[in-house]
C-alpha cells in the first residue's frame, strides 16, 4: 500500500466509457424514433373502447383490455429490435407475444423469453405519433374485440378513424432510460460504433488531464462497464473502442501524475436496475446465479491484469452503487471477497474499494472492509435527493452538511479503516441561489468530506447541467482547491 497519509482528491469522468444520457443529451439526438428505447414504459388505451391493455394478473395469461384507467398491469416495458420493431414485456416479466398453443391470434404474456412470437411493429399515425398500430408477428393488426378479447386479425385499411378497434392511444410512463444499452442499441449496428468512438475520443482528451492536475486535484474516478473486458468484440448491442480510451487515461495519467481508480460502474445484468448500471429495461438481475457473479469478477481480474504494472492505477472499485435489497448482503459480500482476491492476484498495492448498497446503511460492510487489507468502503453523498432538509434555506442546507453528513462521517470513520465519498457534488434544490451561496455549500461539502481517511471524488468533471461539471464550477469560480 502508499503513504496512508495520502487522499485522494479526485473528479469523476461520469458520461464518457459509460453513457448517461442526461450528462450530454445530445448524444441521443440523432437515433430514430429516440422516445422509444429500451426501457421505455408505455401504455395503450384503445380508441374505440376507451380502455387500456392490460396484463390480467400482471402477467401469465391473457392480455386483455378492461380497464378506464392505467396502473402497473398496464404499463409495458420496451425491448428495442430496431426502430420500428419490439418486444413488449409486462409487471411479471413475461413478453407479450401470440398464442401458439390456441389459435394463433390470441395475445397473451406467458413467456419468459422472447422470440419471433413476442416480436411486433409499431405503426404510428405521421401527423399524431401517440396514434398506433400494433403489427403481430403473423402480419395482422392487434384489435380490441372485446374487454377479454384481443386478437391479431386485423387487416386494416390505412384509416385512422375512432371506430376502428386496433388504433390506440400510446402513453410514455416515467422518463426515458438513456445508457449504453439504449444508445448502442438505438442507434444500431452500423451507426453505433461510428457514434460511441467518436464520443469517446472527444469527449475527454488529454488536456483534460491536465486540466485536473493544474487545478489541485490528483486524482480521477473512471467508471466503466463490463462490457469493456470482451474488447474489441462486446456482445451486442455494446461496441469496441472504450478499451483504447481507458488505455488512454492511463498514459495521461502517467503524464501528469494523477491517480486512476478504475470504478466498475455497469456490472453484467444490472446490480441497481439504473442507466448508468446500463440496464436495458430497469430489472437487476445481477447475482443471480453464480455464473453472473464469477463474469464480474473476471472483469475485474482483467483489469487489474492490465493495469498493475502501471504506476497511475491506485485503487480498483469493485461495483458502484449495487441496489438494496434487489441485490443481497449475502451475494455481495461473496463477490466483494472473490473481486478482492482477483485484484490481489495481479497487484498488492492497489486498494480494493466496496461500494455500499443503494438503500442499505453501509456499516453492513463494515466487518467485510475491516478484514480485508487496503479495503475502501465508498459512500456517496447527494444532498439534493436527501428529503431531511428540504428546500427551504440556504443556511439549513449547509446546516445538514455541518451536522448530519459530518455525523456520518464521524461514524464511517470511527468504525472503518479506510473511508471514501466516491460520489457528490455541489448541487441541491433551491432555485435561484446566489454565486456566493454555491460557494459556501461546496466550501462546507470539501471541509466534511476531507475527513474521509482514503479521499473523495466530485461528480463529474463535465456535465450539461452547470454545477454538476466541476470543470464549469472552477472556470467560474464556484470551486477552489
Amino acid at each position: 500500500m502508499e503513504n496512508p497519509d495520502f487522499r485522494i482528491k479526485a473528479v469523476n469522468l461520469g458520461g464518457w466509457l459509460v453513457t448517461e444520457g442526461w450528462i450530454k443529451p445530445s448524444l441521443f439526438d440523432g437515433i430514430p424514433n429516440n422516445d422509444l428505447l429500451d426501457g421505455t414504459k408505455h401504455q395503450f388505451r384503445s380508441v374505440k373502447f376507451g380502455k387500456y391493455l392490460s396484463a390480467e394478473s400482471g402477467g401469465g395469461t391473457i392480455i386483455v383490455a378492461n380497464c378506464t384507467s392505467a396502473s402497473t398491469w398496464e404499463t409495458f416495458k420496451f425491448w428495442r429490435i430496431n426502430e420500428t420493431t419490439f418486444q413488449f414485456r409486462v409487471f411479471n416479466e413475461q413478453f407479450v407475444g401470440l398464442d401458439d398453443g390456441g389459435n394463433g391470434i390470441n395475445i397473451v404474456a406467458v413467456s419468459n423469453i422472447s422470440g419471433t412470437s413476442e416480436t411486433f411493429e409499431i405503426v404510428r399515425k405521421s401527423d399524431d405519433l401517440n396514434r398506433v398500430r400494433i403489427r403481430a408477428p403473423n402480419g395482422f393488426f392487434l384489435q380490441v374485440k372485446t374487454e377479454e378479447l384481443v386478437t391479431a386479425d386485423w387487416e386494416g385499411d390505412g384509416e385512422w378513424r375512432d371506430d376502428d378497434p386496433s388504433v390506440f392511444e400510446m402513453n410514455k410512463v416515467g422518463r426515458t432510460l438513456q445508457g449504453e444499452f439504449q444508445i448502442t442499441n438505438g442507434y444500431g449496428p452500423e451507426k453505433a460504433p461510428q457514434v460511441m468512438r467518436e464520443h469517446w475520443s472527444t469527449y475527454i482528451v488529454e488536456d483534460d488531464f491536465k486540466f485536473v492536475s493544474e487545478n489541485g486535484l490528483n486524482a480521477v474516478r473512471i467508471p466503466v462497464g463490463w462490457w469493456i473486458a470482451s474488447d474489441p468484440n462486446p456482445p451486442k448491442p455494446y461496441v469496441g473502442g472504450s478499451l483504447q480510451a481507458l488505455d488512454n487515461a492511463f498514459l495521461w495519467a502517467q503524464k501528469y501524475s494523477l491517480k486512476v481508480m478504475i470504478d466498475l460502474h455497469a456490472a453484467p445484468g444490472s446490480q441497481n436496475g439504473f442507466e448508468h448500471s446500463s440496464s436495458r429495461d430497469r430489472s437487476v438481475d445481477w447475482g443471480k446465479t453464480d455464473e453472473n457473479i464469477q463474469d464480474t469478477v473476471a472483469v475485474i481480474e482483467f483489469l487489474t491484469a492490465r493495469y498493475a504494472k502501471n504506476p497511475s492505477l491506485y485503487a480498483v472499485e469493485l461495483m458502484n452503487e449495487p441496489l438494496s435489497p434487489g441485490v443481497s448482503l449475502e451475494n455481495l459480500e461473496k463477490y466483494y471477497k472473490a473481486g478482492y482476491e482477483a485484484v490481489r492476484k495481479h497487484s498488492s498495492r492497489a486498494y480494493v474499494v466496496l461500494g455500499s448498497r443503494l438503500g442499505a446503511d453501509p456499516k453492513e460492510l463494515f466487518p467485510l472492509a475491516n478484514g480485508l487489507k487496503g479495503s475502501v468502503l465508498d459512500v456517496h453523498y447527494y444532498n439534493l435527493f436527501s428529503a431531511r432538509h428540504g428546500n427551504t434555506t440556504v443556511e439549513k442546507n449547509i446546516d445538514f452538511i455541518y451536522t448530519d453528513r459530518s455525523d456520518h462521517i464521524n461514524n464511517v470513520n470511527t468504525n472503518c479503516s479506510l473511508t471514501f465519498v466516491g460520489e457528490w457534488v455541489a448541487e441541491w434544490p433551491l432555485q435561484g441561489a446566489s454565486k456566493e451561496d454555491y460557494q459556501r455549500f461546496a466550501k462546507a461539502q470539501l471541509e466534511v468530506y476531507g475527513r474521509a481517511t482514503f479521499g473523495w471524488a466530485y461528480w463529474t468533471l463535465k456535465n450539461a447541467n452547470n454545477h454538476w461539471s466541476l470543470e464549469w464550477m472552477i472556470q467560474n469560480g464556484y470551486i477552489n482547491f
